[in-house]
C-alpha cells in the first residue's frame, strides 16, 4: 500500500514539473512577442527618424538593421519555442494519464481495506452486543 502512496506522490509531482514547464515556455513565448512588439517600435522611431526606411539603401540605419534582426531571432526563437510547448503539452498530457492510472491502482488497494476495516468494526460491534 505504501508503494502506492509513492508512485501516486511521484506522479503528481511529475504532473507538477510538466505543468510548471509548460507555463515556463508560455510565458517565455509571451516575452519575446513583447520584446519584438518594442523592437517594432524602435525600427519605426529609427526610420522615421533618419528618413530612410529602404533596407538596402547605402544610409539606412545601423541601429535599426541591427533591431531588425534581433527582432527576426526573436520570431524565430518563439516559433522554436512553440514547437517545444506542444512537446511539453503532450508530456503533461501522458503525466496526467499516468497520475490517473496510479490513483486508480490506489482506489482499488484501499477500497477493499476500507470495506475489510468496515467489517471488522461491524464484527466488534456485534461481540460488544452479545456481551451485554
Amino acid at each position: 500500500m505504501k508503494s502506492r502512496d509513492t508512485l501516486v506522490r511521484l506522479k503528481k509531482f511529475q504532473v507538477d514539473e510538466k505543468r510548471r514547464r509548460v507555463a515556463q515556455i508560455e510565458m517565455m513565448i509571451a516575452e519575446f512577442g513583447r520584446m519584438a512588439g518594442d523592437l517594432d517600435r524602435e525600427i519605426a522611431a529609427e526610420e522615421q527618424r533618419t528618413g530612410v526606411k529602404d533596407q538596402n539603401h547605402y544610409a539606412y540605419s545601423t541601429y535599426a538593421r541591427a533591431a531588425r534582426t534581433r527582432r527576426d531571432n526573436l520570431a524565430h526563437s518563439a516559433d522554436e519555442l512553440k514547437h517545444q510547448l506542444e512537446e511539453a503539452r503532450a508530456a503533461l498530457d501522458l503525466a496526467n494519464d499516468e497520475l490517473s492510472k496510479a490513483q486508480v491502482l490506489e482506489s482499488r488497494e484501499k477500497g477493499p481495506a476500507l470495506v475489510d476495516l468496515a467489517r471488522d468494526a461491524m464484527d466488534l460491534s456485534g461481540l460488544r452486543g452479545a456481551r451485554a
